[in-house]
């Protein structure tokens, strides 16, 4: 009798060592899926933030740009190129000489 209680005994308690290393197993390679995922996501993020940095180098070289044109806006010289070529305005010792078409 005791022999067939050690029988059981024995097929149960490898019944439950084959499940035990299924479900590691299982959960084993869910853990890698995702690690798998999660390296592809990083390295994506990782382009996009290269991406960005550059984006956000070339914005601030024309905000630079912006600021230099908007100082030269500002300036008396600019005012007199403006007020020379648009409004057709001269210094008063200048005399002006126009071609004939």
């Amino acid at each position: 009798m005791q022999s067939k209680k050690k029988k059981r005994r024995g097929v149960r308690n490898r019944i439950a060592m084959i499940s035990i290393t299924f479900v590691v197993c299982v959960l084993l390679g869910a853990l890698l899926y995702e690690g798998a995922a999660l390296k592809k996501k990083v390295a994506g993020n990782e382009a996009r933030k290269v991406a960005i940095s550059e984006e956000i180098k070339k914005e601030e070289e024309r905000t630079k740009e912006i600021e230099e044109t908007k100082e030269y806006m500002q300036s008396d010289e600019y005012a007199e190129k403006v007020a020379r070529d648009k409004l057709g305005l001269v210094k008063n010792n200048e005399i002006v000489f126009k071609e004939e078409k």
